[in-house]
């Protein structure tokens, strides 16, 4: 995947950079850090499950992001399902540590290149109604698990996506 996307606004050339995420590519460059993460697997009383598409590159995922110093992983992933999707979440479990090495993530423009370690958190809806937030995603919506096989979404979110989904008495550990 390239990391620029070349398109046009009112006539003008206009450059964007995303993120290059690589899956077990033997082209991936080597990660240089570990950044701790957080992702919520939020369901509503349906069973429906929360997702955001990302603005950068239109694939769709668990809402989440990095863990702020003196953060909790728990308070990181509350203030990061409000943030992008506009929902109120409480934590009721871990869906798994996800830390395969093989699951780089290169940022904007060739920055730094990390090495996923996500805490994947199980919760469910308190309040609010999925809305994007404009900036990190362009869409927030509740999903049957049966339709979302059909979304772009990345191989390693999928992984935990499915793992969220599988109904699994025991936190995935890698």
């Amino acid at each position: 995947m390239s990391g620029i996307e070349v398109g046009s606004h009112h006539g003008h050339l206009v450059l964007h950079t995303v993120r290059q995420v690589h899956f077990h590519d033997a082209a991936a460059p080597a990660a240089t850090m570990v950044t701790p993460s957080v992702f919520v697997a939020a369901r509503d009383e349906q069973g429906a499950l929360l997702l955001v598409r990302r603005c950068d590159s239109g694939t769709w995922e668990l809402p989440g992001g990095r863990v702020d110093v003196g953060e909790s992983a728990c308070d990181a992933g509350v203030r990061e399902t409000a943030e992008e999707a506009g929902v109120q979440v409480h934590i009721t479990g871990l869906v798994g540590l996800f830390t395969d090495p093989g699951h780089v993530v290169v940022a904007p423009g060739g920055g730094a290149t990390r090495q996923q370690f996500v805490v994947c958190l199980h919760a469910r809806a308190a309040g609010g109604r999925p809305w994007p937030d404009g900036r990190e995603t362009s869409a927030a919506a509740w999903f049957d698990p049966s339709a979302i096989d059909a979304l772009p979404i990345e191989p390693g979110t999928a992984r935990w996506i499915r793992y969220a989904l599988s109904g699994a008495s025991e936190p995935h550990l890698d």
